[in-house]
């Protein structure tokens, strides 16, 4: 008893050192990292709008209840969100493994062995008995130390791409919340075109009603009845697509909000705001953020890619250092379980380990070679990402100041076809025209005003890729990318 405890003591203290050790002596291999260096604008352009919003939610803009309730339903129900939050998931538990680097593993072992010697062998001694039983229980313990910080470089490889993952979930949100509205407003533009076509095929079927009376009474000849005919049937067949392309527009929203399949067959969708009022309600920013690199969620995401293939290369250049691990065995060996615990069945062991890669063909080079390569394509496609986030800026300005303009200009045109149809009409009435001049100054009218419901939905579009391309939708709380609420 009097050595036993000296025994443990020395290696306890043994332990206790390594770990010491281990904690002051990590050296980290590879390239610090630096943002690489862009040519950033100073400032981003003027808007030309008034607003104050919310970049978090950005679509309470447009003040519509229901456009708020499917930003909320989608939220809650998008696969895709699921998919991005299980990878978080996954990239968290990836951390925590490789963290556990930086601690010694110990292991219970518990083991029963019995056993018959030949007695034939030249190692057999005739005294004794050619059977023997060993019971053992101990524990034992390894460690390597990190000298060259090979495991503090997997380490911050790691939290990177947690992080990256975590801005991924950004990226998610911020697509899913446009793709949303943008289907929520073709839906209603839609809506708005079938109203129109429903409107304009009334109006044609009382056209033909009325020549159909008048070539009856041998007013009109029958060119000016085939062609009131015609328009009616150009019109219905117009009517049908428009609710065709209705009934898709259905689905894919019902798809996007997460619904179950039943909900997708028969999709059942409350609407708000008319296109028009929508238009109207429009919220474009006054000023924007200056700081896109720092708001986009793709961005971030690809600078942390990036971040961790820099700390890759520091990784793969540890191999080519010497590796020093160190272990320990303590316990209790007997041949009898009843003298297991006994003083004298104390067994220990302590071994350190060290090796230094000599040859290895080019293989340690090549792993070295291949985390280089692999940050100059994280490298590149970082610069790609930030010189995509621009000219979405640049694309969404352009859309919405062009929007506007045009649908101006669509207006006028659509207020001078009016007075155009309506001059027409008397003309035609008084017989100084055909009636075909009639029928253009209609066709001339109702594509007008289905090209104004066309524009006023792409600029409510542009102004919702605005939102997009400036980050609006999501927030970063500390690393993790959160969903606002809508």
């Amino acid at each position: 008893m009097a050595e036993r405890t000296p025994i443990r003591c020395s290696i306890t203290i043994t332990l206790v050192a390594v770990c010491a050790l281990a904690a002051c002596a990590s050296t980290s291999l590879g390239p610090a990292y630096q943002r690489p260096a862009l040519a950033l604008p100073d400032n981003l352009p003027a808007t030309g709008g008034s607003a104050r919003v919310d970049w978090a939610v950005w679509w309470k803009g447009f003040q519509d209840p229901v456009l708020d309730a499917l930003m909320a339903e989608a939220a809650r129900n998008s696969q895709d969100l699921a998919l991005a939050s299980a990878r978080i998931a996954e990239a968290r538990a990836t951390l925590a493994q490789n963290q556990a680097n930086f601690y010694p593993t110990v292991d219970l072992n518990a083991s029963a062995a019995r056993q018959r010697a030949s007695e034939n062998a030249a190692s057999f001694n005739a005294e004794t008995r050619p059977y023997s039983t060993t019971q053992q229980l101990g524990l034992s313990a390894s460690y390597e130390i990190d000298f060259w910080g090979k495991y503090a470089r997997a380490d911050d490889a790691a939290r990177a791409r947690l992080l990256s993952q975590t801005a991924n979930q950004g990226t998610v949100l911020t697509t899913l919340y446009a793709n949303v509205a943008q289907s929520y407003f073709a839906l209603r533009a839609l809506d708005a075109q079938t109203t129109l076509a429903e409107q304009t095929l009334a109006t044609r079927q009382e056209n033909l009603r009325l020549q159909l009376r008048r070539f009856d009474g041998g007013v009109i000849g029958e060119l000016d009845l085939r062609q009131a005919e015609s328009e009616a049937a150009g019109v219905e067949a117009t009517l049908q697509a428009t609710r065709q392309n209705r009934g898709n527009a259905e689905s894919a929203l019902a798809l996007l909000l997460g619904r179950q399949p039943a909900g997708i067959m028969q999709p059942v969708l409350t609407r708000g705001l008319e296109v028009g009022a929508l238009y109207a309600s429009q919220s474009i920013p006054a000023d924007l953020p200056s700081d896109v690199l720092s708001r986009r969620p793709d961005v971030l995401s690809a600078e942390q890619s990036l971040v961790a293939a820099n700390a890759d290369i520091g990784q793969a250049r540890a191999a080519y250092f010497p590796k020093l691990s160190l272990t320990a065995g303590l316990g209790q060996q007997s041949k009898d379980l009843s003298s297991l615990f006994d003083p004298a069945s104390l067994f220990w062991n302590l071994m350190a380990n060290l090796t230094q890669p000599v040859f290895r063909a080019g293989a340690i080079g090549a792993v070295v070679a291949a985390a280089n390569a692999r940050e100059q394509q994280a490298l590149a496609q970082y610069t790609q990402t930030v010189q995509n986030a621009f000219r979405d800026v640049h694309d969404a300005l352009n859309n919405v100041a062009a929007g506007r303009e045009i649908a101006a200009t669509t207006s006028r045109r659509i207020e001078a076809l009016r007075n155009t149809l309506r001059l027409s009409d008397l003309r035609y009435k008084n017989g100084y025209s055909s009636y075909l001049e009639v029928l253009n100054a209609q066709r001339d009218l109702a594509q007008a005003e289905s090209a104004l419901i066309d524009t006023q939905r792409s600029q409510l579009n542009a102004v919702v890729s605005l939102y997009r391309a400036l980050g609006g939708g999501w927030e970063a709380q500390g690393g993790v990318a959160q969903a606002a609420t809508p």
